[in-house]
């Protein structure tokens, strides 16, 4: 027999969970129809710029580079042999004639002495010759010899004399070479370089040692090819050591190489210091600047504001909110600025920073656009009036009970 309770609670389980279902979808459906589709919020992006004001400004380009001497020669041995003594280091002050480096010298010994021993030869056998001539010679004025062996025996003497003259070149040649196995200076200098080490064998001529001249000093600079015409042109040029950067020396450019560099395809400049002081050290690094003032005022952007555009340059323009790229015409530079000759015109905002993150029509908000409003003397005045009218009333008002700030 079936419990009837079990039977209805069978037949009633169904029901109260699909309404359950039911519910829930309900629910659900009426969640959807309340919720608002997300609105898109434009971008706004913060930039910053400058507005243009044109000015009377110099072309300035300022290079780097390193101080030299105007002179400095490579020196080497005038004979080949092997290194066995180097008397100087990098740095060393030399005079001339002071000795630098000197070759082994052995072989060079025996060779003189095996010239001296050819002169030797040729003085004994100028010796015989003259006396044979001088005997013949009285043999000829008694008619006891034929003219022709006295002729013989003046040949023969002129060859021995000859002989000994070339034995005697030799020797000297022999000396000299024998001396050139000591490498000396040539003019008071500093040595610059060492080139080769004691126990090295070098051929003649090879580059030993590096000695610049206690001279005249100069920078050596690389400079852009689009800029040499225009710094060619400049005859302010001034000279900055990075050791004493507030001492600003007089320069002048006195060579510029024709041609490019072939790996950096830049051209070398140098520039001379005339009366260079004492503190100005060779090897030291120097900073040239050239400076020459504009005809006309131009307007000047930083290099943070120029972006590449289809092969030119260009800046970005802010316009009601929004930014516009607009190219320019640029002329030269003025240190960390571009001149620029045409595309924007005085008045105009140009943003200087965040110029990669931007595109044409989108909206900008300019960080410290409008400088500070300057206070009159007198509006000052009445603004500190207007603030001790203020600080009485709240003091009255703090006074009386009852009253609420």
């Amino acid at each position: 027999m079936v419990n009837p309770i079990l039977a209805h609670a069978a037949q009633t389980r169904p029901n109260a969970t699909g309404r359950l279902l039911l519910s829930g979808l309900a629910l659900a459906l009426a969640l959807a129809g309340c919720s608002k589709p997300v609105e898109k919020v434009e971008e706004i992006r913060p930039v910053r710029a400058i507005r243009m004001t044109p000015a009377a400004t110099g072309t300035v380009a300022e290079f780097s580079g390193e101080i030299r001497a105007r002179y400095e020669s490579r020196l080497g041995f005038r004979v080949g042999g092997k290194i066995v003594q180097r008397k100087v280091d990098v740095g060393a002050v030399v005079k001339k004639g002071d000795v630098l480096m000197r070759l082994d010298p052995q072989d060079l010994q025996l060779a003189q002495t095996q010239a001296n021993a050819a002169l030797g030869a040729a003085d004994s056998n100028l010796s015989l010759a003259k006396a044979e001539l001088a005997r013949y010679k009285e043999l000829r004025e008694k008619n006891f010899v034929s003219q022709a062996v006295l002729d013989a025996k003046e040949t023969a003497y002129r060859s021995a004399l000859a002989t000994r003259d070339q034995a005697a070149a030799a020797l000297r040649t022999q000396r000299n070479q024998t001396g050139y196995g000591n490498l000396v200076a040539d003019v008071d200098g500093v040595v610059t370089g060492i080139d080769a080490e004691t126990g090295q064998v070098v051929a003649a001529g090879t580059p030993v040692v590096r000695v610049a001249q206690l001279g005249e000093k100069e920078i050596v600079i690389s400079i852009p090819e689009d800029q040499v015409d225009a710094l060619r042109k400049v005859s302010d040029v001034s000279v900055r050591t990075w050791a004493n950067p507030k001492q600003a020396l007089p320069g002048k450019l006195r060579e510029l190489s024709p041609v490019a560099d072939t790996a950096t395809r830049t051209y070398t400049a140098r520039i001379s210091i005339p009366n260079a002081p004492a503190d100005v050290r060779l090897g030291m690094t120097a900073y040239v600047t050239f400076s020459a003032a504009t005809a006309t005022p131009m307007l000047k952007v930083p290099l943070t504001a120029l972006v590449q555009n289809q092969g030119g340059s260009a800046v970005w323009v802010v316009e009601d909110g929004t930014v516009r790229l607009t190219p320019v015409q640029l002329a030269v530079p003025s240190g960390n600025d571009m001149l620029v000759a045409s595309g924007i015109s005085p008045g105009q905002t140009v943003v200087t920073a965040g110029v990669n993150l931007l595109k044409p029509g989108q909206k900008v908000t300019v960080l410290d656009a409008e400088p500070v409003a300057e206070t009159k003397p007198g509006a000052q005045a009445d603004n500190k009036a207007e603030n001790k009218a203020e600080n009485k009333a709240e003091a009255k008002a703090d006074a009386k009970p009852g009253i609420a700030k």
